[in-house]
C-alpha cells in the first residue's frame, strides 16, 4: 500500500495532485455527477490515505471488503457526524435517530437487533412478494405503452419499490406517496457536508414518519395482519422482542432502504444498458443472462457509494494504523471498478463471471434488503425488455447531486411494443 505523502500524481499538463486534492473533487457537483475517473485516479494515487477531514479513505476492491468484515471496525455515529462537519448533530431529530439505528449499532445490541428483524424478514416473506411484483410491474407500464414513453423513474422506478416495501411492511396505500417524498429527505443526512436547509427538512421528515409508524403501529397491535410490522411485534428470541421504539424505527429504516437502492438499481441499470446498445441486445438475445445482468450493474454503478467505518481499538491495516476512533470510508463504487478485482472494470460487460459486487456491503451489515431489491430490479428489466422491442433515451439524464445515494433525477424514454 502507498502513503499519500509519497504518492503524488503528475497529470498531463504538469499539475501534481495529492490524493488529498483528488478527494476534493468528489465533493464539487462536478465531480458527483460522474464520480468514476476520480476514483481512479485515487485509487492510482493513494489506495489507503488519511485525507484532510480525519478520515482514513479505501478505493481498492480487497482493501474495502477487509474492512467491511474486520469486528475490529464498527460503527461510529457521531465520528462520522464529525467527520461529515455536522459536530453539533445533538438536537437535530433526524442525526439523533441516527445514533439509534440498527444502521449504525455494533454487536451486542447489532446482533440482538438483525436478529429479531430477521425472524421476521424471511424469504418465504420475499418469495411470496414476487408474483404480486410482476402483476404491478405490469400495471405499471401500461401509461408508458399508451403513451409511447415518459419518465421511466416516475412511471416504474419510484412506485415499485414503494409498493413491494409497503406490501411488505403493511402501509397502507394512501400514504406511500408522501413515504417516499419524506425518505427522500431523510437521505440527505447520510451524505458528506448535509447543509441547512436540507438538514431542516430531514428534521421535519423524521418527526412525520415516526409519528406515521407509531399510529400504523398502534394499529397493529389491535388488529394484527400478514405483514412485516406485525410480525415484528411478534418476533421473539430466548423472551427477547423489539420494544414499541425499535419497531418504528426498523420500520423507518427498512422503508427507506427498501425504496432508495431499489429506485436507484432500476434507474441506473436501465441508463447503463440503453449508453451501452450492444448489451442492451445481448440481454435481449439472451434473457437467460438477467441474473448475470443485474450483478453487473449492481457492480458498475451502485446505488449506495460508501460505506462508513470507524476503528473501535488500533488497527494495523497494511502499513497504516488506524488508531482507535479513527473514521475509515470505504469507496463502494471505486473497489466495484477496481482492476486487480475485475478485467476491464470501466466496461459494462453482463457476460462477466463471478461478480461480487460491495455494492449491499459486506459483513455483519450486509444489507437486509438485499435479495429483495435484487429480485426487484430482475422483474422490473425483464418486464421491460419482454413488454417492448425498442426503448430509446428522448435526453440525457441527469444524477442527482449527491455521492452517497447515486441515482437519477429522471429517465425519459421512448417505447414501443
Amino acid at each position: 500500500m502507498t502513503d499519500v505523502q509519497s504518492s503524488p500524481m503528475t497529470e498531463a499538463g504538469g499539475t501534481t495532485q495529492t490524493a488529498d486534492g483528488i478527494f476534493a473533487e468528489l465533493m464539487t457537483a462536478r465531480g458527483r455527477a460522474d464520480p468514476y475517473p476520480t476514483y481512479r485516479r485515487l485509487r492510482e494515487t493513494a489506495p489507503v490515505f488519511k485525507s484532510q477531514i480525519g478520515a482514513w479513505v479505501l478505493t481498492g476492491y480487497d482493501d474495502c471488503r477487509a474492512v467491511l468484515r474486520d469486528a475490529r471496525l464498527g460503527k461510529d455515529w457521531e465520528g462520522f457526524m464529525v467527520a461529515s462537519g455536522r459536530s453539533d448533530w445533538r438536537g437535530h431529530v433526524s442525526l439523533e435517530y441516527g445514533a439509534t439505528s440498527l444502521l449504525f449499532a455494533n454487536p451486542p445490541e447489532h446482533t440482538r437487533l438483525r436478529g429479531l428483524v430477521s425472524k421476521a424478514f424471511t424469504p418465504r416473506r420475499v418469495d411470496k412478494l414476487r408474483s404480486g411484483m410482476r402483476e404491478t410491474i405490469h400495471r405499471l407500464l401500461d401509461p408508458l405503452e399508451e403513451n409511447g414513453g415518459g419518465d421511466l423513474l416516475d412511471a416504474l422506478a419510484f412506485p415499485l419499490p414503494v409498493t413491494v416495501i409497503g406490501e411488505l411492511l403493511g402501509v397502507p396505500p394512501e400514504v406511500r406517496h408522501e413515504f417516499r417524498k419524506r425518505i427522500r429527505a431523510s437521505t440527505a443526512t447520510l451524505e458528506l457536508g448535509v447543509g441547512t436547509h436540507e438538514l431542516a427538512e430531514a428534521d421535519a421528515a423524521t418527526i412525520w414518519m415516526r409519528e406515521s409508524f407509531a399510529a400504523l403501529l398502534a394499529e397493529k397491535r389491535a388488529h394484527p395482519c400478514d405483514d412485516m410490522l406485525t410480525a415484528m411485534i411478534e418476533a421473539e428470541d430466548g423472551g427477547d422482542s423489539l420494544s414499541n421504539e425499535e419497531i418504528i424505527g426498523m420500520g423507518v429504516l427498512l422503508f427507506g432502504v427498501g425504496f432508495e437502492t431499489t429506485t436507484n438499481l432500476i434507474g441506473n441499470g436501465m441508463y447503463a444498458l440503453l449508453s451501452n446498445p450492444q448489451q442492451l441486445k445481448l440481454l435481449r438475445d439472451e434473457p437467460e443472462r438477467m441474473g448475470d445482468a443485474i450483478e453487473e450493474l449492481l457492480r458498475y454503478d451502485c446505488s449506495i457509494q460508501i460505506s462508513g467505518r470507524a476503528a473501535l481499538e488500533d488497527v494495523l491495516f497494511g502499513d497504516h494504523l488506524f488508531a482507535a476512533g479513527d473514521s475509515v470510508l470505504t469507496i463502494l463504487g471505486a473497489a466495484n471498478r477496481d482492476p486487480d478485482r475485475y478485467r476491464d472494470p470501466e466496461t459494462l460487460d453482463i457476460t462477466r463471471q463471478e461478480i461480487e459486487p460491495l455494492s449491499f456491503g459486506s459483513g455483519i451489515h450486509f444489507c437486509l434488503g438485499a435479495s429483495l431489491a435484487r429480485a426487484e430490479g430482475y422483474e422490473a428489466l425483464r418486464a421491460l425488455l419482454e413488454r417492448f422491442s425498442t426503448i430509446e433515451l428522448t435526453e440525457t439524464p441527469v444524477y442527482r447531486d449527491q455521492l452517497g445515494f447515486r441515482g437519477l433525477e429522471s429517465l425519459r424514454i421512448r417505447c414501443r411494443r
